[in-house]
């Protein structure tokens, strides 16, 4: 998966194919997103957010420390900054990732994000 900051994108790529074109949001100011390169740590398929009122997290798939990429309810806000630094997708982009992630492993789930 590849997240574009700049474009507020993610395109999931199989065998150098794009399967997906999603729109996300991110950090907004003063919440940045983290850029770099991980694998998948750990997913949560109801996760609520134990630093930020037990706001939920859904189909979430954690990268680094407390960040992942997640289902949001407030999908008017895709392609605009939003988060506390956490990628959003809509709830059914972020089940397709969810499940992709998890049939082809966790290990073998690349996060990538660029500016």
């Amino acid at each position: 998966a590849k997240v574009n900051l700049s474009s507020k994108t993610m395109n999931v790529t199989q065998n150098g194919v794009v399967n997906h074109r999603w729109r996300v949001s991110a950090g907004r100011k003063g919440d940045t997103t983290p850029t770099g390169s991980w694998s998948a740590k750990w997913a949560s398929r109801n996760h609520r957010s134990r630093k930020y009122n037990n706001a939920p997290m859904p189909y979430a798939i954690f990268f680094k420390g407390g960040y992942a990429v997640h289902a949001t309810y407030e999908t008017r806000r895709l392609g605009r900054p939003a988060s506390h630094g956490c990628v959003r997708l809509s709830p059914n982009d972020a089940a397709t990732f969810y499940q992709l992630a998890n049939r082809h492993g966790l290990p073998n789930t690349r996060i990538v994000i660029t500016r």
